[in-house]
């Protein structure tokens, strides 16, 4: 039950579009497992996700 919410969530915050772009497949798996964040606290994972991959180059 806690995926099918997750991927409910996922899907009405646009965290499940393009598929073929690593960053959407790690921002989309994120807002399944971590939904009550995305949902009842209005975490934002897009610019959560962009920030870490900019930080994290050398």
């Amino acid at each position: 039950m806690y995926l099918v919410i997750g991927v409910v969530v996922a899907a009405t915050h646009g965290y499940l579009v393009a598929w073929n772009v690593p960053s959407n497949v790690l921002e989309g798996v994120a807002a399944i497992a971590l939904w009550p964040l995305v949902a009842l606290f209005g975490v934002d994972l897009h610019t959560l996700i962009a920030y870490e991959s900019e930080n994290s180059r050398f």
